[in-house]
């Protein structure tokens, strides 16, 4: 492949962005939304909440570390989020072709072409961004001249079936049973469950655990609109009256909400970063935070014995919810933290305590 061959990025408003392959040369189309995160591009694009979405980082050189190992350790990657890439595309404004890191065993551009996913560089991303938080997050693709493509909404589908696992799957042999609803989870939340002593039973998103024997639910991230997921929404209504202890983390707070009786909604352009500043409900401690969605929670809509977890400082959009009363809770962030900040991490150790 021609390391210098030109392909545009095309935005649904007619915005065009010219730029260099570096990754794999073909045609893709999905929602542009951006990242400001300066670290951690292995960790984002595989992450499966990033399924259908062309990812724009906002931090200039990406490449430079380069990618770790895909090694499988306990049945899933010990350095990745999941088994391969998940966004669809990847831009960015430089490129780095050679890389330097101790753990570093390929470089991005191999990777990106090894899984069929192009890559764009030496595109004005700040530029870019600027109409991606002007107009919101939009339709886009990156077209080679040889190869035309229509635009495609990610929204439409249930992006959740596609990233799901098929099928149950067990983790570790704890203490605390833990059903785990598999809507696109990133590896390292099954890493921090391990740590705490709990064994990990991951089910698909539609999985109907009501007869299971469990001393847990958590409810993992996931992409796209959490109006899909209805089949998963009903059977954390089934459960909700047994009093298990219950943890959601972004796609599952808004699962949860929905559960709960709540509402959702499209941010305009989303949380995508590292930096997101989060605020604990009724004191005045804050949480900086990593963030990836573009739904949020309607906190006008819980019911009365429902409330707000956390909010974000920047936009005061719902951050988590929790039950009055009941051992349910869930975040809008990341505790896990791949990559991140880990300052909410101690939020697993609430979940596992209160299954003691």
């Amino acid at each position: 492949m021609n390391p210098t061959k030109k392909a545009k990025l095309i935005l649904e408003d007619g915005s065009v962005f010219g730029g260099v392959s570096f990754g794999y040369e073909c045609s893709v189309a999905g929602e542009v939304v951006f990242y400001t995160a300066m670290t951690g591009y292995p960790e984002s694009l595989t992450d499966p909440s990033y399924a259908g979405q062309i990812l724009v980082s906002t931090y200039p050189m990406i490449g430079n570390y380069g990618i770790p190992p895909e090694e499988i350790k306990t049945g899933f990657s010990r350095f990745l989020e999941s088994e391969k890439i998940q966004a669809s595309g990847l831009i960015i404004a430089d490129y780095s072709t050679e890389y330097s890191h101790w753990n570093g065993a390929k470089s991005l551009g191999d990777w990106l072409k090894a899984y069929q996913v192009p890559g764009l560089a030496g595109i004005d991303t700040r530029a870019l961004t600027k109409i991606l938080r002007m107009k919101g997050s939009m339709l886009g693709k990156i077209e080679f001249e040889e190869d035309p493509i229509d635009f495609y909404d990610p929204n439409l589908e249930n992006l959740v079936a596609s990233v799901s696992c098929s099928e149950r799957q067990e983790y570790g042999s704890g203490d605390y049973k833990v059903i785990l609803v598999d809507c696109g989870v990133k590896n390292n939340i099954i890493r921090c469950l391990l740590n705490r002593n709990c064994t990990v039973i991951r089910v698909p998103w539609d999985y109907d655990y009501s007869h299971e024997v469990f001393d847990g639910i958590f409810l993992s991230n996931g992409p796209g609109d959490p109006a899909m997921c209805g089949a998963t929404v009903e059977n954390i209504r089934k459960i909700l009256p047994l009093g298990k202890p219950i943890m959601g983390i972004c796609l599952g707070n808004q699962l949860l909400a929905r559960a709960a009786g709540a509402g959702t909604y499209k941010l305009k352009f989303g949380h995508r970063s590292h930096n997101q500043p989060v605020l604990l409900n009724g004191t005045d401690r804050c949480f900086i935070t990593s963030q990836n969605h573009g739904y949020a929670v309607s906190p006008d809509t819980l019911p009365e014995e429902w409330e707000p977890l956390f909010v974000n400082v920047n936009d005061n959009t719902n951050e988590g919810i929790r039950h009055k009363s009941m051992p349910y809770f869930s975040t809008q962030f990341h505790p896990e933290a791949a990559s991140g900040p880990v300052d909410t991490e101690f939020l697993f150790d609430q979940f596992t305590n209160s299954m003691k």
